[in-house]
């Protein structure tokens, strides 16, 4: 299991930020070989299901979220999503957070313990480069996206 962090700082309204980053089948377009469905009718919320598919042909399984804090942001109030992980192969937990930064500016958070299964311990560090790098690219193409 690893624990990681990210943080940005973005010239983006409150509203702006968590919208780009809780729209959640945008982050099957910034995910290599990813697919993203949400299987619970909008408007998104506690009890929303997420369902992201990853990789190629039989070497492809799927991470299952649920939404279980949803706070967005109010005027000068930081916003909150937490999703569990409920799949065979991914567990854990991610949140997001978008709070008032300098200037105007939106200060995102997004946390994460992840965890992969019959993945042995000693690939930890291995799995935790891989998601800071996955996510945070991640993280920076949906904040640019309009």
């Amino acid at each position: 299991m690893v624990n990681f962090l990210l943080e940005r700082t973005v010239p983006l309204p409150l509203p702006e930020a968590w919208r780009r980053l809780t729209e959640w089948p945008r982050h099957g377009e910034v995910v290599p070989l990813t697919r993203v469905t949400v299987s619970t009718p909008p408007p998104a919320g506690v009890g929303t299901l997420v369902v992201t598919r990853s990789g190629l042909g039989p070497l492809s399984f799927e991470d299952p979220m649920e939404v279980t804090v949803w706070r967005p942001p109010a005027e000068d109030e930081p916003g909150l999503c937490r999703l569990e992980k409920r799949g065979r192969v991914v567990t854990g937990w991610a949140e997001i957070e978008v709070r008032p930064g300098p200037g105007g500016r939106s200060r995102v958070v997004w946390r994460e313990e992840l965890a992969v299964r019959w993945l042995p311990r000693l690939l930890d560090p291995l799995l935790r480069s891989a998601a800071v790098y996955v996510f945070g690219r991640a993280a920076n193409r949906l904040l640019r996206m309009p």
